[in-house]
């Protein structure tokens, strides 16, 4: 038991007082030399995300206590995006990110445990988790609640996603009101996570990747009983890190993000995961720049038709394979660090060592190296005079990934949302949503009702919508999102006007607004910083703290 944080308060000079403490929760005379392992329970009846992680919290719980160690239980907050979407509550799901992250350190830190099991569900659940992981630096493990099965209306494979995409099919006139409350009545059919492709199950692959949780895990079913087994192999395989003193920033290194990004190119994962990736990068120490996910989706193909753009949902690749059939194909192209190592401290050669070079024939899910859906990632970096720290599209499923046209000016999601219902936005339109940024919104808003709703109108393929804030990983089409520097810290994002010709050029990476340097500076000298929307509480607070996007949108950068 070396080095264990634990030993300072069962064994050190106010042993006395320490071990009442400990007793009256649960401690005997044995316990006191065991390390000690929290547990960081997201269980929430707000979100289907996070309503059955008690059960694995409490499979968990055993487990380490019959592996040896002594559980220690503590609650952590979650947002529900798939509620909050499109109303003020969502400015709260970032900020949560950064909640999660700091109540986790807290407790952690101030009980001096000796690690931590973390479990989460909805989409900030995985990224918080995460980054306390990566400033507490004790060994841990991240189990997540899984992925909710898909909805079924007539034969039809339906996702949250399906019920945003149904408000613009209504008002566009392509399907009664009576389909819309069908689809809203049969979309989301129990617990788990939203089932495409979007952030919770992008993050979720990007730990399994990452090593900090099991093998196959990032994709079970939130009720299927494997998810059960596997969190209790989950606190077992931390007991042992905790004994061989195996610990995260060991496991976090440059070729471990870069497998990440890799990864998340050829399943077609979620903007948010290049937001998360910087903010969990930055924390670890490791020098991950906006610019590594440019160079590597030069080089990564998309192999996996999966929904938002694609077919098929994520129990859908678990029974295909999951994430290790994805890693295998990628590791035999020589696009994968094979020399990482997990948690259960085997190399990722070595834990791909029985997984089948190719993915089972009786499915379309996963496809061959050698025949993508897209040759090159579908996650593209856009710079230009509009966004000279970077931007990020998302271009999967789109055929024509250039549009030049005029700019439509919304200073907010809500004022955009309303004048796509009234059928204003026309074919060739530039959609721009500013003052929605990390600072501005605050919070960072996903603007999911409104792309969803151009994509309902069929204008998803005529229409590009750029925005200093986010987008969910249920959002497809032309879209530009995490304009850095963004409009409420005076970024050229602000400084544009109505019909203002905009092109986005996501084949040569750029965003531009046609407007010279002359201009630009004319209009800056004009421009009047807003001021802040909040004034008291927990968005007041993160607004003043908050880094830009392309960092990560993090709050603890001081340098």
């Amino acid at each position: 038991m070396n080095n264990l944080r634990s030993s300072a308060i069962t064994q050190g000079v106010q042993r006395s007082p320490n071990r009442s403490m400990l007793r009256a929760v649960g401690f005997k005379d044995g316990d006191f030399n065991k390390p000690i392992v929290g547990i960081a329970n997201g269980y929430s009846t707000i979100t289907p995300c996070n309503i059955g992680l008690n059960k694995l919290a409490m499979k968990a719980e055993e487990s380490i206590r019959e592996s040896g160690g002594m559980p220690q239980m503590f609650g952590t907050i979650t947002v529900s995006d798939g509620i909050s979407m499109g109303t003020e509550g969502m400015k709260y799901s970032l900020v949560s990110r950064e909640v999660i992250a700091d109540s986790i350190e807290t407790a952690c830190n101030a009980q001096s445990m000796d690690g931590i099991l973390a479990i989460g569900g909805c989409d900030k659940n995985m990224p918080g988790a995460m980054i306390a992981i990566a400033r507490m630096n004790i060994p841990s493990i991240f189990i997540y609640g899984g992925t909710i099965k898909p909805g079924k209306l007539n034969g039809e494979d339906l996702t949250v996603v399906s019920a945003f995409e149904a408000v613009g099919q209504l008002t566009s006139g392509k399907i009664s009101e009576k389909r819309l409350i069908e689809v809203e009545k049969n979309c989301i059919p129990g617990a788990g996570s939203c089932g495409g492709m979007f952030t919770a199950n992008t993050m979720s692959a990007v730990i399994e990747v990452l090593g900090l949780s099991l093998p196959h895990s990032s994709t079970m079913a939130a009720e299927d009983y494997e998810k059960e087994l596997s969190s209790e192999k989950s606190a077992k395989a931390l007991v042992s890190a905790i004994e061989n003193n195996i610990r995260p920033l060991d496991l976090m290194t440059k070729q471990s993000f870069e497998n990440a990004i890799t990864v998340i190119m050829a399943v077609g994962g979620s903007t948010n995961a290049v937001l998360h990736l910087l903010a969990i990068a930055k924390t670890a120490g490791i020098k991950l720049t906006i610019d590594d996910f440019e160079r590597i989706r030069q080089k990564v193909p998309v192999i996996c038709d999966l929904k938002p753009s694609g077919k098929y949902v994520t129990v859908d690749l678990h029974e295909a394979g999951g994430i290790p059939q994805v890693m295998k194909i990628l590791l035999n192209a020589g696009l994968l660090h094979g020399e990482c190592r997990n948690i259960e401290g085997n190399t990722l050669m070595e834990s791909l060592a029985k997984v089948p070079d190719n993915p089972p024939e009786n499915q379309n899910v996963i496809r061959k190296i050698n025949n993508p859906l897209y040759k090159k990632g579908h996650l593209a970096i856009l710079k230009g005079n509009l966004a000279i720290e970077g931007s990020v599209a998302k271009i999967s499923g789109v055929k024509n990934p250039v549009l030049t046209g005029p700019a439509r000016i919304f200073e907010s999601e809500e004022s955009c949302l309303k004048s796509i219902l009234n059928n204003d936005i026309q074919a060739g339109d530039v959609v721009v949503i500013r003052n929605e940024g990390p600072v501005g919104g605050p919070g960072m808003r996903e603007m999911l009702a409104p792309t969803s709703a151009i994509v309902g109108q069929g204008l998803g393929e005529k229409v590009a919508l750029i925005t200093d804030g986010r987008f969910s990983g249920g959002t497809y089409g032309l879209v530009v999102g995490h304009i850095a520097p963004e409009a409420a810290v005076g970024g050229n994002i602000a400084l544009i006007k109505e019909g203002d010709l905009i092109t986005v050029d996501a084949l040569n990476q750029k965003i531009e607004v046609a407007l010279s340097s002359t201009e630009l500076e004319k209009r800056r000298k004009e421009w009047i910083r807003p001021k802040p929307k909040y004034k008291k509480g927990v968005l007041a607070k993160y607004a003043r703290v908050v880094s830009t996007s392309s960092l990560g949108a993090v709050t603890d950068y001081f340098e």
